[in-house]
């Protein structure tokens, strides 16, 4: 054991310059790879107790378990959302937009934002008191009805479909009030509006609250189709007999709705690799579904005018990437940038251990071959004849010699050159002791 760790030691030393090479390799490694994600951004959502909130909160929930922060920053909608977007002063990566928002901005403002994905579907919902026949938007323009605050949510979708309708949106009819949320439920109640157009998920409590008074009735949007061919951004809806309150049999018919979606959207701040991180955790909220959603359709790569992501394309295409699968996010990003340059390192250092083996013989022969040039000029010099008269101090030489190849320190392999050495040096000693012998005698 103990010879092995002996010939282990010399090996080591012998091997000594590998060292530096390899830090110099490794140091370039660190330099050149991309550094590591950060664990935290701040998403702009949406009023507090609104749709966008709730959403935030759960998405900041499912990130809180890979260790992630996500600072959530409320704001009056969509609209408020993009433009923290795009001020480079508001400390924002992230925001949940409306679809249908790139219509208000220009093609080089689409070009800042990244949509990421959209991560659900918020329902159109247009309740009317019952009695009252709608069939077509047109219909509305003498009834009063509540279509939203001109910053709002509803706005965003009753604007293109006027204009679809060749009816300018900016020019309501006077019997049309901004109003939304709980104020336009509590007047179409009490009688003061005919209709009312709502926003937000089924399950919300404004939603529900609406769908469980039997005087209110859902109204279908019977032209779905020509609204969807001419606004790409909304999807269609089709809503069973009495899915939203089975009690008061809500809606009473199958019923078409329309519905724009939530974009999870990103700028320029933000770091592409958090991608998967931020789409998976969207996925893990939308995992059960909804009363409208089967379960694990969201999030969806659907069409829009704003950038894309690779990495954001790659989850919708094939789902986490390889190492987030197994390992968690933090040490599957860093091993995924690693990666990349240890394939060419790998490649670097082939020929560098390739050449170790020659080099190590040569260090251990070094340290044998070395003598032998002082033992080849002692050679010449007997050959020749041309020693000096005194031949003690080579004598003396060579003896030391032998003391200090005693010392000399060979894996095991190489002892039969060290003992080589030791034979041809004790032959040259042999030969000068016998010169001096025959000087001696001829004085």
């Amino acid at each position: 054991m103990n010879r092995i760790l002996q010939d282990l030691s010399i090996m080591l030393r012998a091997n000594l310059w590998l060292v530096p090479v390899l830090a110099a390799l490794v140091a370039a490694l660190f330099y050149f790879v991309a550094p590591p994600p950060p664990m935290h951004a701040t998403l702009s959502s949406g009023s507090a107790g609104g749709g966008y909130a709730q959403f935030a909160e759960k998405l900041r929930a499912e990130l809180a378990k890979e260790g992630f922060e996500l600072k959530l920053v409320n704001s009056s909608g969509s609209r408020e959302n993009t433009e923290r977007l795009l001020d480079k002063n508001s400390r924002i990566q992230l925001a949940l937009v409306q679809s249908g928002q790139g219509r208000e901005l220009s093609h080089q403002q689409r070009q800042q934002l990244y949509n990421l994905g959209a991560v659900y579907q918020e329902p159109l919902w247009l309740f009317v008191r019952a009695g009252i026949e709608v069939n077509t938007l047109k219909d509305l323009i003498p009834l009063r009805t509540a279509v939203g605050a001109a910053s709002g949510g509803v706005r965003m979708m009753i604007n293109p479909m006027l204009a679809a309708n060749q009816m300018e949106g900016m020019q309501l009819p006077d019997s049309w009030q901004p109003y939304s949320g709980q104020k336009a439920l509590t007047a179409l109640l009490n009688q003061e509006l005919d209709a009312a157009f709502f926003l937000g998920a089924a399950e919300s409590l404004l939603i529900q609250e609406a769908a469980s008074h039997s005087q209110l009735q859902l109204v279908s949007f019977n032209q779905a189709a020509a609204y969807r061919a001419r606004l790409p951004f909304i999807t269609q809806i089709e809503v069973g007999q009495g899915l939203l309150n089975l009690a008061s049999n809500q809606p009473q018919q199958a019923t078409t709705i329309l519905s724009p979606v939530a974009m999870l959207m990103a700028n320029e701040s933000f770091h592409p690799a958090l991608s998967a991180l931020l789409l998976e955790a969207a996925q893990k909220v939308m995992e059960s579904g909804t009363l409208i959603d089967a379960p694990n359709t969201w999030p969806k790569n659907l069409a829009h005018d704003f950038a894309k992501l690779t990495e954001a394309d790659y989850f919708h295409t094939n789902g986490l990437p390889l190492l987030q699968r197994y390992l968690p996010f933090r040490i599957a990003s860093l091993a995924d940038r690693y990666i990349i340059l240890v394939i060419p390192l790998l490649v670097l250092l082939f020929p560098l251990f390739k050449m170790a083996g020659p080099i190590y013989r040569w260090r251990i022969r070094a340290r044998i071959y070395r003598w032998y040039k002082y033992l080849r000029d002692i050679d010449r010099q007997l050959t020749n004849d041309i020693l000096p008269e005194h031949l003690d101090s080579e004598i003396q030489s060579l003896i030391h010699l032998q003391d200090e190849l005693a010392k000399v320190e060979v894996p095991l392999s190489y002892t039969n050159e060290l003992y080589e050495l030791h034979l041809h040096v004790r032959y040259v000693l042999q030969r000068l002791q016998h010169l001096k012998e025959q000087r001696s005698n001829n004085q």
